[in-house]
């Protein structure tokens, strides 16, 4: 029998020869160099939930004042647009009348985007516009 065919009853693997001992910590540093990569993939996850959420809010604010506007004859009413949003949204939102005629009125309002990491701004501001007919 030559020295390569394993011996019957016998698999290939059974034949081979173990790992030394001193690379058993292998496995462990390998994930310790792959968990920054995890953390910064979970934070901007984490980061684009928060600028969609943001969006969704601007779009709720804008969608009020120009409900509130169309129904009066002044401007968009800042107030029931941050009235209409989350809290820590409505801080950090700025409401304005984009353009205004007889028939209709359109407000926009604009959030700024908050940041988990500070320092890195990536996404910056949110902003939606909402127009109504007046009545």
């Amino acid at each position: 029998m030559s020295k390569h065919t394993p011996t019957p009853g016998r698999t290939a693997a059974a034949t081979t020869t173990a790992a030394p001992r001193r690379d058993r910590g292998q496995v462990a540093i390998e994930y310790l160099g792959f968990l920054p990569l995890l953390l910064l993939v979970g934070l901007l996850a984490i980061q684009a939930g928060l600028a969609a959420y943001a969006a969704n809010q601007a779009g709720t604010g804008a969608r009020a004042a120009a409900r509130m506007a169309s129904m009066s004859s002044g401007g968009c009413d800042e107030r029931a647009g941050k009235a209409a949003m989350s809290d820590w949204t409505a801080g950090l939102a700025k409401i304005r009348e984009s353009s205004s005629s007889f028939d209709e009125v359109t407000c926009t309002a604009r959030v700024d985007v908050p940041d988990i990491i500070p320092g890195v701004h990536i996404w910056g501001t949110a902003e939606r516009s909402s127009t109504m007919p007046r009545t």
